[in-house]
């Protein structure tokens, strides 16, 4: 009961003849609907031409080191600013007192507006003590003190502008850049309300960075100094708007040339997907309905004038489908040949069986039982020439080649012959013709067989005391090897169709069924498997009469046993 259930399983397994199971199945089914599917090679190929460029444009959000670069050289220059205008207050704007030198308001007012009007930037100036004397950003108004700021151009964002914001600043918050204190502006100014003010009031300059309203306020505080002596500090101010729109137009520029760039690698990943992917599910769905249709021959896509993978691809599976197609229609043709074969040694088995009960005296029986003893041998032969023919195909697939020494091997062959041959039999003679070396690439023992099936062959025709001529040669890269024999030839209609399975045409003097007709037929597919050509020919005389029959071998040479 086990095993009848085993069997039932495997059936169910195999129902249909498709041998897949049902996610094997599906997946076939989209290659033959040509439908795409997740992990197929466009996926692919559009995810590993996109990863650089996204990887690219991501790393365009963070650009905080190249801002900080710039904001630092802006330090540097708002440094150098001041320089140039604290020792301008303190050559220009002192008011030499009895007791000490000091800075005249009014002066330092007049020459901090000049000084700064070309720029957008801030300059304020804190005597000792600590107030406020001057403030480029105040004007004196009917006696009163107005502050101005310089707004900044209206300028309406765009989409993209907008988007690339909200990316930039939602990044930056990811990322947790530098904490800045507030900028915080008192109504009445004092030293002490900036820490650089009150650093630079003792002699020393500089920096700090603060946020207002989301920007970046810079200030750099340096001394105003006279033969040594702090007289007051100027403190310069600017904004990073400019820095932020040099930043922002940078990144807006590579974004546009990645967008670009982005379309470009998708069509260019579309092409080189569908130049490669389609083809490859047309040959995958033809290779499928190959395996699934029976009773007529798939036709495989022909890309061999692709002259890349894909088409070697192509002309592989196409030469692999007729090779196919060409075994099977072997295999039927054979399976046709074997039963005719058997059939007739059957048929005349039955009818001396039948006849035998009839046989009335023992010569009939005796004559009946010879017959029958014929057809059983006939059948044995027949049933050993087709096993072993069967299993040669796949032996000769299976077994590797190495170098045989064809002299070595002849002379091996005839000296068998003449050791167990009787005196009065046929003489079978070597010539060799050329002192080269007669090496091929083959296995020995087949290779041995296709020389005793053409020894047997030729002798089976041979007069008494014939001559048996075996020739070896060798011409460029090709061995040839020649029998020669005595006989009275192949009749001409039959040259082409000496080497078919289960042909045969013996001598008159020779037993029906002694031979099955696949000696020829054997030794042909030994050695086009050794990729050589056995032909066969009659010899003639200077009359044009038949003399003998020959047949020729041609077999690849190889130089040395390195070649193995």
């Amino acid at each position: 009961m086990k095993l009848r259930g085993e069997r039932r399983q495997s059936a169910a397994s195999h129902g249909g003849g498709s041998g897949f199971d049902a996610p094997d199945r599906t997946r076939l089914a989209a290659v033959q609907e040509g439908q795409p599917r997740l992990g197929s090679i466009t996926s692919r190929i559009l995810a590993i031409n996109l990863m650089a460029l996204l990887l690219l444009v991501g790393g365009l959000l963070y650009l905080d080191e190249f801002r900080d670069e710039l904001i630092d050289a802006k330090v540097q220059a708002l440094t150098t600013e001041g320089e140039i205008i604290a020792g301008a207050i303190g050559e220009s704007a002192i008011d030499a007192g009895p007791v000490e030198r000091a800075l005249d308001p009014a002066t330092v007012r007049q020459l901090v507006r000049r000084l700064i009007e070309p720029t957008e930037e801030r300059a304020r100036v804190f005597a000792p003590d600590g107030s406020l004397i001057a403030d480029s950003r105040s004007l004196l108004e009917a006696g009163r003190e107005v502050q101005f700021e310089f707004l900044p151009p209206a300028q309406e964002l765009s989409l993209v502008e907008k988007t690339y914001e909200a990316a930039a600043n939602t990044w930056r918050n990811i990322t947790g850049g530098p904490r800045l204190a507030p900028y915080v502006e008192q109504v009445e100014q004092r030293a002490t309300d900036y820490d650089e003010v009150a650093g630079a009031l003792s002699g020393n300059s500089g920096s700090e960075q603060r946020v207002r309203n989301g920007d970046i306020v810079i200030s750099v505080a340096l001394p105003i100094q006279s033969f040594k002596q702090v007289l007051g500090a100027l403190m310069l101010t600017a904004g990073t708007s400019d820095i932020d729109a040099s930043v922002r137009d940078f990144r807006l520029a590579i974004l546009q040339v990645s967008g670009i760039a982005l379309a470009i690698t998708i069509l260019l990943s579309l092409y080189l997907a569908g130049t490669i992917a389609r083809p490859v599910t047309r040959l995958a769905a033809a290779a499928n309905r190959v395996r699934g249709v029976t009773g007529r021959e798939i036709e495989i896509p022909d890309f061999t004038g692709r002259k890349d993978e894909i088409g070697a691809l192509s002309g592989a599976l196409r030469e692999m489908t007729r090779a196919l197609y060409k075994r099977l229609d072997a295999i039927e043709s054979f399976a046709a040949d074997v039963a005719h074969e058997i059939k007739n040694p059957l048929t005349s088995l039955r009818s001396a069986v039948e006849a035998l009960d009839k046989a009335r005296d023992e010569t009939q029986r005796e004559q009946l039982l010879g017959i029958i003893r014929d057809d059983v041998g006939r059948i044995d032969r027949l049933l050993s020439d087709i096993a072993n023919a069967s299993r040669l195909d796949a032996e000769l697939s299976r077994s590797n080649m190495t170098v045989v020494d064809l002299q070595r091997l002849l002379g091996t062959i005839i000296e068998v012959h003449e050791t167990t041959g009787n005196v009065d039999a046929v003489k079978i003679k070597l010539e060799l013709h050329g002192d080269g070396t007669f090496l091929v690439l083959g296995m020995e023992d087949r290779l041995g067989q296709v020389m005793r099936n053409l020894i047997d062959n030729a002798r089976s025709f041979s007069p008494p005391g014939g001559v048996i001529s075996l020739s070896l040669s060798r011409s460029g890269r090709m061995v040839r090897i020649t029998c020669d024999d005595q006989g009275p030839g192949f009749p001409a209609s039959s040259l082409d169709s000496a080497f078919e399975r289960f042909y045969t045409q013996r001598p008159k003097t020779e037993a029906f069924g002694k031979h099955s007709g696949l000696g020829l037929s054997i030794s042909r597919q030994i050695v086009e498997a050794h990729h050589g050509t056995i032909t066969a020919a009659n010899r003639m005389d200077g009359a044009g009469n038949i003399v003998g029959a020959q047949i020729t071998i041609d077999l690849p040479a190889t130089d040395s046993v390195d070649s193995a």
